[in-house]
């Protein structure tokens, strides 16, 4: 079967997923990664049925790699901020594994990558290429990299984050718009903490304003404790979007806390500040042979835990959809039906992240972790 040459810009989670799906499906995928190599950056990341199954399916290298360092949750918790009523409680664990046919891990994302990078053909991965100009005709797709060197593929995919260079060379420069959130982040030893309630489970406090909560879920097989925490914030005017908080300020900002959140808080020996970054929903994502995913197309805010779970999801969709495409003349219709497929599911919970109200006080958490992006109806999919 004839393939399509397909450049993929960014070797993120949802890059490097679509370039396996492609890969798989037996086109020429190269991966273009602006930095010099893959080095542990980055934050936790929670995985829930919806994603794992993704990746499961990708085969059981990956399969066995998400699973090598990451926790599984025992429960899905809401509690509220200052008594510590439970609101909400869903079961995860094997009980999420037998509902969904995937059980919710909770992951470091250089562990995530790791894993995905074990199932891609290194040397289709070029390091140290920022995309400095992409052009596309008939023929194809031309990026020239800031070291000078270009490269022609026939489909290109931007992965690249919310500042991607591949939506801006689609549809012009558009900066991302400041929340008015700002997050702390800090992973504490479980040993620590031993006496906290619930410590083997997705616990998010819900704050006395949508701006404002505290999620907490182990890490490495349990062994750590990641504490994710947000709280409005006028501007940001640093130029980096993260930088080294303050404990002092962490612990001041949830002083009025419940005590099981506030000894979390007082555990905690460093952390990490960043402002939060969103864009509205995008209203077509591709344009002649280029297209996007994940962030690139739909960032969103983080109160929903589904960032990574969307490019996951996009990347599993999108390698259905051009899996049978054999020429470039096919490629705009592959990339409609995987936008058509895509666009509804990605844009509800990107505003159901903004507004942060889901599972406040329970309901039906099916529609999100129920999803199957490997069995979903892709309409004009050709099946073999």
């Amino acid at each position: 079967m004839a393939s399509l040459k397909i450049g993929v810009v960014g070797a993120g989670i949802g890059g490097l997923t679509a370039a396996i799906a492609l890969h798989r499906a037996g086109h020429d995928v190269v991966v273009f990664e602006q930095a010099k190599g893959f080095f542990r950056v980055g934050a936790d990341i929670n995985l829930t049925p919806n994603a794992v199954g993704a990746l499961d399916a990708l085969g059981e290298k990956v399969k066995a790699g998400i699973r090598r360092t990451a926790a599984r949750p025992t429960h899905r918790l809401s509690r509220t901020w200052d008594t510590g009523v439970e609101t909400s409680r869903l079961v995860m664990g094997n009980e999420a594994e037998e509902k969904y046919g995937s059980p919710q891990l909770t992951i470091h994302r250089a562990d995530l990558l790791a894993a995905l990078a074990e199932d891609f053909p290194l040397e289709r991965v070029l390091f140290d290429k920022r995309a400095e100009a992409i052009t596309q005709d008939d023929s194809g797709v031309d990026i020239t990299f800031v070291d000078g060197s270009t490269y022609h593929v026939d489909v290109l995919i931007g992965a690249d984050g919310i500042h991607s260079a591949v939506r801006t060379s689609m549809f012009g420069k558009e900066n991302p718009r400041f929340t008015g959130v700002v997050a702390f982040r800090a992973v504490v030893p479980a040993s620590k903490v031993a006496n906290v309630p619930n410590l083997q489970a997705f616990t998010k406090w819900w704050g006395p304003n949508p701006q404002s909560q505290i999620v907490t879920f182990p890490l490495n097989r349990g062994e750590d404790i990641f504490i994710f925490a947000t709280i409005g914030q006028d501007s940001w005017h640093l130029e980096s979007w993260t930088t080294p908080g303050k404990v002092s300020e962490l612990r001041e900002l949830y002083a009025d806390f419940h005590h099981d959140a506030r000894a979390l808080l007082d555990a905690c020996d460093e952390v990490l500040k960043s402002a939060l970054y969103e864009r509205d929903p995008l209203p077509a994502w591709s344009k002649g042979q280029m297209t996007l995913l994940g962030d690139a197309c739909h960032p969103m805010l983080p109160f929903m835990a589904q960032g990574a779970g969307m490019a996951i999801e996009d990347a599993v969709v999108l390698g259905r959809a051009l899996a049978s495409v054999k020429t470039a003349a096919e490629v705009p219709a592959a990339l409609k039906r995987y936008e058509d497929t895509r666009r509804e599911r990605t844009s509800k919970i990107q505003l159901g992240s903004r507004g942060n109200e889901w599972m406040k006080e329970g309901g039906n958490a099916d529609w999100v972790y129920g999803y199957q992006a490997w069995n979903v109806s892709v309409d004009g999919e050709a099946h073999a």
